[in-house]
């Protein structure tokens, strides 16, 4: 590519394909339905070019990942999930492992909220277990591609892709994090191999000093295009976060101004909720970034 052209930052998403790209992208989904592993309901381009991308585009391992991914369905029973599954301990959980989606950032994307610094493992399984926490997870995350991220898509009037994600270390010792370092790691295989390219912005807040160790066990469980996307924090985070989220957006105790009624962890607030439609986010009409 010539210097004084500059690369799509959209490449390999729908409306951005190369012509190699383009073929690469017809002949994955005849391959599939050859192969009896194309779902229509779920496998428009869209999702096909997330498995493409996260592979670059190479046709074999983009396969084997959908293929893979399809049998884990299965097994999980990720449909049947999505028809039954009820979580009633949110409340309950949510005082010591808040887990939530709230509002969206400046490009349009939800945002996801993540605190370890009041789990006590302990307490937690007095009233869930692994499974339910990982089966919730699971279904997040369809909400996420099915509800989601159509409405903040249907709102900003561009597709949006992925999520804006705040983990938060604050009080988090080695010991606790190793309580909960099966179940993370589970979650993030999950996250990496099953919805893979979801992930736009990453920021790990309120990183304490012994972070160094915690991320030497961490690191190894990302691919190098997520763990590029992961901005490290210390405490003085807030004037990073603000420059991707409106304040009003942004929960108070992170240091915005938004304070929902009975807590932004519970609110669900968002464009995706009917009661919540006119919360959205200040896009700048100007910016041109990968959703």
């Amino acid at each position: 590519m010539p210097p004084n052209i500059p690369k799509d930052p959209l490449s390999g998403h729908p409306g951005h394909l190369s012509p190699e790209q383009q073929h690469i992208l017809s002949k994955f989904r005849t391959e599939l339905e050859e192969d009896s592993v194309f779902v229509p309901e779920r496998h428009d381009d869209a999702t096909l070019l997330r498995f493409l991308r996260a592979r670059k585009f190479d046709l074999a391992k983009a396969k084997f990942m959908i293929t893979s991914c399809e049998e884990w369905r299965k097994d999980f029973g990720v449909d049947q999930l999505i028809e039954t599954f009820q979580f009633p301990e949110k409340n309950e959980v949510d005082k010591i492992y808040p887990q939530y989606y709230h509002k969206t950032d400046k490009d349009g994307r939800p945002i996801y909220v993540e605190r370890l610094g009041q789990l006590d493992l302990r307490k937690l399984y007095t009233f869930t277990t692994a499974e339910r926490l990982l089966k919730r997870f699971v279904l997040e995350y369809e909400k996420f591609l099915t509800e989601r991220l159509p409405a903040c898509s249907t709102v900003v009037g561009h597709r949006v892709e992925t999520s804006c994600t705040i983990l938060d270390l604050q009080n988090v010792g080695i010991a606790q994090f190793y309580q909960v370092k099966d179940h993370i790691a589970q979650a993030t295989r999950i996250g990496q191999d099953r919805y893979p390219e979801c992930m736009g912005k990453f920021y790990i807040i309120n990183a304490p000093w012994i972070f160094s160790t915690v991320w030497m066990v961490i690191k190894p469980w990302l691919d190098e295009v997520t763990v590029n996307k992961i901005s490290i924090l210390g405490y003085n985070y807030k004037d990073t976060l603000l420059q991707q989220i409106p304040a009003e957006n942004l929960p108070a105790d992170l240091g915005g101004l938004c304070q929902c009624p009975g807590g932004c962890s519970l609110s669900d607030a968002g464009p995706w909720n009917e009661k919540n439609q006119g919360v959205i986010a200040q896009t700048a009409s100007d910016a041109v970034v990968p959703a």
